[in-house]
């Protein structure tokens, strides 16, 4: 059986990037990595943005798949959208890709980087307040500005899981969950 080659590739460009950072990363490396001529790489990807968007578009949908293997229908959205929010923040933290773009984020600013990582967020805040809509739908929630919401949880989230951390000691998920609601969530149906 013939080497799956475009596999082969994103797995090598997931590796350099991870190692790299995408700044450093060259076609060539990625050609290296993979075992295959750069000409190769070309036959299934325009360009490195294109392979980098295949990869972060492949790493979105495993972070929602981490929320959704969380979520129990049966429980409270407030419940729900913690143990979401939690599962994504959780993978995006121990991800070494992520772990590798934010920190060139932070040290280089590379531009292209930061459209991803907003991407990223984007995809995320999408996901809740889908998640937010179908409630407010079935009528478990009472109306309101889901995009909103969305955006203000997962940057609550990020705060208290990445910010508090640099100068206190980590907050376990019942402590956020308990912050959450209490500022929050509060308004929201049990």
């Amino acid at each position: 059986m013939a080497p799956d080659r475009r596999k082969m590739i994103v797995e090598a460009a997931t590796k350099s990037f991870s190692l790299f950072g995408y700044k450093a990363t060259t076609m060539d490396q990625v050609a290296r990595l993979a075992n295959v001529g750069k000409g190769t790489i070309y036959t299934f990807f325009k360009n490195k943005e294109e392979l980098f968007e295949e990869i972060i578009s492949t790493l979105v949908k495993e972070m929602i798949a981490e929320a959704e293997a969380v979520i129990q229908p049966g429980l409270p959205i407030t419940e729900n959208v913690h143990r979401g929010l939690f599962r994504i923040l959780e993978f995006r933290s121990k991800h070494q890709l992520m772990i590798k773009l934010v920190q060139e984020e932070a040290e280089m600013g590379t531009l292209a980087v930061s459209e991803m990582l907003r991407h990223v967020e984007d995809e995320i805040i999408a996901y809740l307040k889908n998640k937010l809509d179908t409630a407010i739908s079935k009528g478990s929630i009472p109306s309101m500005d889901t995009e909103l919401t969305s955006f203000l949880l997962l940057k609550m989230y990020i705060a208290l899981i990445f910010d508090w951390e640099k100068n206190h000691e980590p907050l376990s998920s019942d402590q956020i969950a308990q912050i959450m609601k209490v500022f929050l969530l509060r308004k929201l149906p049990n």
